[in-house]
């Protein structure tokens, strides 16, 4: 079968396509046959050699953290039941470790039995792998933030895959949303998935227009999925008292935190860990409701683009370059 591997740590340039050995299911693991594998961020950020200190990573290896496909497989102690349904899951080894070499940007990938997630009838499987991991970590940020109707909601990265649920969701709860985000195609999907006000963050004084679209007061809630400056910005534009959740680091790092600041405004601030740190939350079940809310209309989801598994490189220059909107597929 063909797998795209990261031959060396460097840029996108060291993607390239092998025929490798199909693989085989283990005890409690399944073989699914690719359809479609999400394209994240952190792929990006592994393939140039960021995180070995936290991931157990050595080229060569196949990135792709998770698929969407048909279960042609199982191994032994799996229901065989399995075989022949529509699943999105996880990889067995998101391409980062646990002894197991392929990921999900290949024709074939494993998974665990006990991470997969049956697609409903009427929801494409590209839809279902972009969400993949959006889904259920939008579904954990809105529902640790508790949004009440009337409040102002302030959404960073408002143009990626995380962001344009979130605005979504937001609204449906009867906040009035401020997007930021990168450049007008951005802005205009965030209008058009319902943002009150939108505020392009490469332009000076950002954040200051932000809370100037909140009526002045600030914020009440921020969901930031930038990090870095951005994030910091972001909190200068929420209102005493506040909630501040920083899930994204697609500025490189997480938000860069003044806690003397965030002390005197009296915000309450979570970060990523402090959402995926906690055993009480029920991440299938969250993936399980995600695919149901967009099966019946309730979420749109935005593939802003998706390249086939030998332009695999393509995909990743464009999450780089930040001109990717919504999610980024792999097809197969």
């Amino acid at each position: 079968m063909r797998a795209v591997h990261a031959t060396e740590f460097g840029g996108p340039e060291v993607l390239s396509v092998r025929e490798v050995p199909e693989p085989v299911a283990g005890p409690g693991q399944v073989v699914v046959e690719v359809v479609a594998a999400d394209v994240m961020f952190l792929d990006v950020q592994l393939r140039s050699g960021w995180g070995t200190e936290f991931f157990q990573l050595e080229p060569p290896y196949v990135p792709g953290g998770a698929v969407a496909g048909v279960v042609t497989s199982v191994g032994p102690e799996v229901d065989p039941s399995w075989v022949g349904k529509r699943v999105v899951t996880d990889t067995a080894a998101s391409g980062i470790g646990g002894g197991q070499p392929i990921g999900g940007y290949a024709e074939q990938a494993l998974a665990k039995a006990d991470t997969l997630v049956a697609v409903p009838e009427g929801l494409s499987l590209s839809a279902a792998v972009a969400l993949a991991h959006d889904g259920k970590t939008a579904l954990a940020i809105f529902d640790r933030a508790a949004i009440q109707p009337g409040e102002s909601v302030l959404i960073t990265a408002a143009g990626g895959g995380l962001g344009t649920l979130l605005i979504q969701l937001a609204r449906a709860a009867g906040a009035n949303v401020v997007a930021a985000a990168r450049g007008s195609a951005k802005l205009e999907l965030a209008t058009r998935l319902g943002a009150h006000a939108v505020v392009d963050y490469s332009e000076s004084e950002w954040s200051a227009k932000a809370r100037a679209a909140t009526g002045g007061a600030g914020a009440d809630v921020v969901l930031d999925g930038a990090g870095g400056a951005l994030g910091a910005g972001a909190i200068e534009a929420a209102a005493d008292g506040s909630r501040f959740i920083g899930y994204g680091a697609a500025a490189g790092q997480f938000a860069e935190i003044d806690r003397e600041v965030v002390a005197a405004k009296r915000i309450n601030v979570l970060g990523l860990f402090d959402l995926t740190g906690t055993s009480d939350i029920d991440w299938l079940a969250l993936t399980e409701r995600s695919l149901i809310e967009a099966t019946a209309g309730r979420l749109e989801v935005v593939v802003g683009q998706s390249f086939p598994l030998d332009q695999a490189d393509r995909a990743h220059v464009a999450i780089e370059s930040r001109t990717a909107v919504g999610r980024t597929i792999l097809t197969v």
